[in-house]
């Protein structure tokens, strides 16, 4: 315990003494490169890569000291999971330089690490539950799901089975203790005990929220349960958290994706697929606010589901009370990253989390942190064009509006009841049918939550033209042939690369999610009514959308010159048509002039 908290305060003292970073950090275009040749294992972390690895853990550190005092689980060599960072970092509280010079630990370390080590049998390849954002004193963390019969009792098996009979497998087999030994001569107690620690864990981190990213209840390799999940539990030992099921396509439909041209819009997974039996389920009072239409869910494209998902998930951490989030898929490597980046890019591009960190710092951070260092399988994922590291700082053009501000979520809740009477900040955000434009202000018209035509709330202005709904927009819908039985494809006019709006043509449609909105007449413009959009509204929204499109201006620009030369076979162009090919693609598409 001692030495755990020593490490974290020298680290802490050590970045507060050092003010910027130094000139020799690793930057992220060499991270890439370490990132897309080799997959990070705790136990090769040494010789010549392993001093590679140890820049970039230690450059990891020193940015979460800039904002925050932490203790380190120590992981050295793997010792409790073997692709989780070597010293994982349990953020406690905000702090300013002068704090971390008196840092006074508010966790038991000892008691969390004995936690850890009891309660990492639970859950697939020993991906224990694991926090890795704080938030308004919360902890949103992420693992893999419940482990199974298979692998309690046969963890190196389970791996070669579970990989595909990758030869790599057996590698991640870790050393089985005596107390290991012990849980599992006893059969009648054993989940009993197994889960019982991991429930133990989750109520230490005061987890409430478990969202559950599969789309099966188990997994099933060669006709046998390989995995389980919380909402299957036979026991009904998570009763007491509350568990979402919000069933999320695998990395194999990215492939897809990428041989669409990275274009997620219209891209719909096939929900019939046999091993598809979880379906989505969400409590009631977790959904009422957001005026969307979960029913909907299998009609959504990739870039609908992910915005919709990623809003409820950033509804649920902004709710009053203090409980923590769990988000996990399988194995927790491939869609628990996706919105654990996603959530830290969007709260740091608020200003709520990492405020010291600039754009090319928090960027560093989330690929290194949220993907490298937790065991993301870049080079088995580019060889088979699996490309959702790629996706998810693409996505970030599609975030970049204020309904998926946490802000915005902590202003509406701060509103006057409505008996109480409207700002002219309230009524600028009232939908046009809703202003009476037809008819006369009632008692049931309301204030715009995120919402947009046909699944509300699921498009952002570089995703869809508004057009008007009814039997016309439903026949500009063409269902198209797939050569995949992943994937349902969909057709629909896109807008034009010239049609950015500027933050006039955000004003004039602020009534919609969508700037694209001004060729709707649906929707209200700036020119019907005499009230302004007040100022800081605009700059706030501005700056979300300038620190964001910074971020995935840099990430296109880095991956471009280092894995997007490797993330296809050679083409008889050469390289530099290759990378010609990969710019004009999918880095130029749905960008400004000042994006990129």
């Amino acid at each position: 315990m001692a030495g755990a908290r020593a490490a974290a305060a020298a680290s802490a003292g050590s970045s507060a003494s050092s003010g910027t970073p130094q000139p020799q950090e690793p930057g992220l275009g060499e991270l890439l490169e370490e990132f897309s040749r080799t997959q990070y294992r705790a136990k090769d972390c040494s010789g010549t890569g392993g001093s590679k690895v140890e820049r970039i853990e230690k450059r990891c550190l020193e940015l979460f000291g800039r904002d925050y005092c932490y203790s380190v689980i120590q992981n050295v060599n793997g010792d409790i999971c073997g692709h989780y960072p070597q010293h994982i970092v349990f953020l406690e509280y905000e702090s300013s330089e002068k704090e971390k010079d008196t840092f006074q630990s508010t966790v038991q370390v000892s008691k969390l690490q004995d936690l850890v080590n009891r309660s990492k049998t639970a859950r697939c390849r020993g991906r224990f539950v694991c926090p890795v954002i704080l938030f308004k004193g919360k902890h949103i963390c992420r693992s893999a799901t419940l482990a199974g019969w298979g692998e309690l009792y046969g963890r190196t098996g389970y791996n070669y089975i579970f990989s595909g009979g990758a030869d790599d497998a057996w590698a991640d087999a870790e050393d089985v203790t005596e107390e290991d030994c012990a849980l599992r001569s006893s059969d009648t107690h054993l989940f009993d005990k197994v889960r019982g620690y991991d429930i133990k864990l989750l109520r230490y981190l005061s987890v409430k929220y478990i969202c559950d990213l599969m789309v099966e209840n188990k997994k099933v390799k060669f006709g046998m349960n390989v995995t389980s999940s919380e909402k299957v539990d036979k026991a009904q030992r998570y009763a007491d958290f509350t568990l979402l099921s919000i069933p999320y396509p695998g990395c194999e439909f990215f492939k897809e994706y990428k041989d669409r041209d990275y274009m997620a819009e219209g891209l719909i997974f096939n929900w019939k697929q046999d091993y598809v039996d979880a379906p989505l389920s969400i409590p009631d009072f977790l959904t009422c606010s957001l005026n969307i239409d979960w029913s909907q869910y299998q009609s959504w494209d990739l870039v609908q589901q992910t915005q919709n998902y990623l809003k409820l998930l950033l509804s649920i951490i902004n709710s009053d009370d203090d409980s923590g989030l769990l988000v996990h898929c399988i194995s927790g490597w491939d869609r628990t990253p996706l919105f654990i980046s996603l959530l830290r890019l969007s709260l740091w591009a608020d200003g709520l989390i990492h405020a010291s960190l600039k754009p090319a710092e928090i960027l560093y951070l989330t690929v290194a942190y949220d993907w490298f260092l937790f065991g993301h399988m870049l080079v088995d994922r580019l060889s088979k064009g699996e490309e959702i590291f790629f996706f998810c700082f693409n996505f970030l053009k599609h975030i970049i509006s204020e309904e998926f501000s946490a802000l915005k979520i902590q202003r509406r809740k701060s509103l006057p009841a409505r008996d109480a009477g409207f700002t002219v900040e309230d009524i600028c955000m009232l939908r046009r049918k809703d202003r009476g434009s037809t008819t006369s202000l009632g008692s049931d018209f309301s204030l715009v939550m995120e919402s947009s035509p046909g699944a509300a709330g699921s498009f952002t202005y570089e995703t869809v033209e508004l057009v008007p709904a009814g039997a016309q927009t439903q026949a500009a819908w063409r269902k198209s042939h797939s050569s995949s039985p992943q994937s349902v494809l969909w057709n629909r006019p896109q807008p034009s690369e010239d049609r950015l709006p500027s933050h006039q043509a955000l004003v004039e449609a602020k009534s919609s999610s969508s700037s694209s909105s001004n060729h709707s007449d649906n929707f209200f413009r700036l020119g019907s009514s005499p009230l302004e959009v007040p100022k800081p509204r605009l700059t706030a929204l501005s700056e979300r959308e300038t620190r964001l499109q910074e971020v995935r201006s840099a990430f296109l620009a880095a991956y471009s010159s280092t894995v997007g030369l490797r993330a296809a076979a050679p083409s008889p162009s050469g390289a530099i048509g290759l990378l010609e090919q990969f710019v004009r693609g999918v880095g130029l598409r749905g960008t400004s002039s000042s994006t990129l």
